[in-house]
């Protein structure tokens, strides 16, 4: 008999309890909606009147990583989830960074 979502959840995260699963499930949320609702605005600020345009969004792209990024740890810290996403933010740049790293060559 398979898990259910929430326990699995709860599981990879290493959460206490399904309740907990839930508060980052709505801080993720919330990050996304505010994302949402701040697109405009930005691209307007860009582009001006037109409200959009490819260099506008090419800048939009690049500001959106870092201000998401703050954005879920301003949610996470507002929903008591700080520490949590702290580690998430530590692991996401972790994995950028490798990205990044020339890979070792074999012998």
């Amino acid at each position: 008999m398979s898990k259910h979502w929430t326990e699995r959840l709860r599981e990879r995260w290493d959460l206490k309890n399904a309740w907990q699963v839930m508060i980052v499930l709505l801080v993720f949320a919330c990050t996304g909606f505010t994302v949402l609702f701040i697109k405009k605005p930005i691209l307007q600020f860009f582009a001006g009147e037109a409200g959009s345009s490819t260099q506008a969004s090419v800048i939009y792209y690049i500001l959106i990583l870092p201000l998401y990024n703050l954005l879920l740890l301003f949610y996470g810290f507002i929903f008591g989830q700080f520490p949590f996403f702290w580690a998430f933010e530590k692991r996401f740049f972790a994995r950028i960074a490798g990205l990044f790293r020339p890979k070792e060559k074999k012998n």
